[in-house]
């Protein structure tokens, strides 16, 4: 068995039921499937090394749990990293500092210095500007970064607005057809080996094309440094590949997304860097919550369980999916609305949706879970954060502990003065 599979009417986390981890955690708790980590891993290592030389560097916000990243490290993964405390959480997770590649729009000037301190792999620069301070910080150590600088090759995604990254109107990288003026610039710098590129144009991608279209801008772009005499050893392509929420979602495969690397760089003559977050880790875990009440609606019942947008905030921020299934079937099936206890009308995890009928005390699951979940989950309505337990085999372990209300509480204070 790997995986989420039910045997004997019982919903399954591998050879771990689900409900046995409620009992002895409580609920909600998110649910990890080492195996299927392991897998997508592989699946994905396997289908880009069509491409040649290549490095894969693990999104992070995607899911930053210790024992998750330590499992990729394992698996042979860097970190592709958004700040300073994702970069500590790779060093602390085991992945070598010289595999990590520090993204973001708005690094600080001490993240820039610790990264330079930690020996990373990679700087993607932003701006004109972070170049230039990086150049400087370098300097001052002694040290030389290796960067990239991230274009904006103003590709339109096709996936949600909200997170797609590689349009002109979005904040991240520079206009493409900036670029070469800006490398001329940047290149000469002391303390920096501008080596590259960089590019990512969104998440959940569920065709190849734009991404087609955004890599043969890159390559383009190669050619016309190289013409002005650059040296190009290193393109990052990003991430983004999508995944199964629901049915009717047909995301490319692996194999098909490197393939289509493979024919588009071919003759590049570069190491060709990888950031998949979303498609190793969102099908590799689950949300369990338990049902609290099963409230009369004026058209559906509204299902209330004791997780809320606070512990999975995609549905609130992005309108996401989540197929909703019940840990322990009974076979028959309602149409219903799906909520959580948070005072918040945005707080709803389906609406007239069929699932199966349940009755306060029973167990569901949110699936699809195990990227952006956990990451972005806050203490909103003085809620605890949820924790996390990871499955292998017959195994499971509590990797992140429930953080209660008075934990917090623990680190404010209140002036003598009041």
């Amino acid at each position: 068995m790997t995986d989420f599979e039910y045997s004997n009417g019982e919903l399954y986390a591998e050879q771990v039921p689900l409900a046995r981890i409620a009992e002895q955690v409580g609920t909600p708790v998110y649910v990890y499937s080492a195996e299927a980590f392991r897998r997508r891993a592989r699946d994905f290592r396997d289908g880009v090394a069509q491409a040649g030389r290549v490095h894969l560097a693990f999104a992070i916000k995607a899911n930053p749990n210790l024992a998750v990243l330590r499992l990729l490290a394992n698996e042979g993964y860097g970190a592709d990293v958004v700040s300073g405390g994702e970069m500590a959480r790779a060093l602390a997770a085991g992945m070598a500092a010289k595999d990590i590649v520090f993204s973001g729009v708005g690094k600080t000037r001490a993240e820039l210095a610790t990264g330079l301190d930690k020996g990373i792999g990679q700087f993607n620069l932003e701006l004109e500007e972070e170049g230039v301070v990086l150049a400087e910080i370098a300097r001052s150590k002694g040290l030389v970064a290796p960067a990239t600088l991230r274009v904006n090759p103003d590709v339109d995604a096709g996936t949600h607005a909200k997170i797609s990254t590689g349009k002109a109107e979005n904040k991240f990288g520079l206009p493409i057809d900036q670029a070469p003026d800006i490398f001329d610039r940047l290149a000469p710098l002391g303390g920096l080996n501008l080596r590259g590129v960089a590019v990512h144009i969104g998440s959940q991608l569920k065709s190849l094309d734009p991404l087609e279209k955004a890599f043969v801008r890159v390559g383009e772009l190669v050619a016309e440094l190289r013409g002005r005499g650059h040296t190009i050893t290193h393109v990052d392509l990003g991430g983004g590949l999508g995944v199964r929420y629901q049915d009717g979602d047909v995301p490319p495969t692996a194999q098909e997304f490197g393939a289509m690397v493979a024919r588009v760089t071919q003759g590049w003559d570069v190491e060709l860097m990888f950031e998949p977050g979303r498609v190793i880790s969102a099908n590799a875990g689950l949300l369990v919550t338990e049902v609290l009440w099963v409230k009369p609606g004026v058209t559906n019942p509204w299902v209330v369980v004791d997780a809320a947008m606070n512990d999975l905030a995609r549905v609130a921020l992005y309108d996401a999916h989540h197929d909703i299934s019940s840990v322990k079937p009974s076979g028959e099936r309602i149409v219903a609305n799906v909520c959580g206890p948070v005072c918040e009308s945005s707080d709803v995890f389906a609406k007239d949706r069929e699932i199966d009928a349940v009755k306060g005390g029973d167990l569901i699951v949110l699936h699809s879970a195990g990227a952006y979940g956990a990451t972005m989950a806050s203490t909103y309505n003085s809620r605890p954060l949820v924790p996390e337990v990871l499955v292998s085999g017959d195994r499971h372990a509590i990797v992140a502990g429930r953080i209660a209300a008075e934990t917090i509480m623990d680190e404010e204070q209140v002036p003598d003065w009041l």
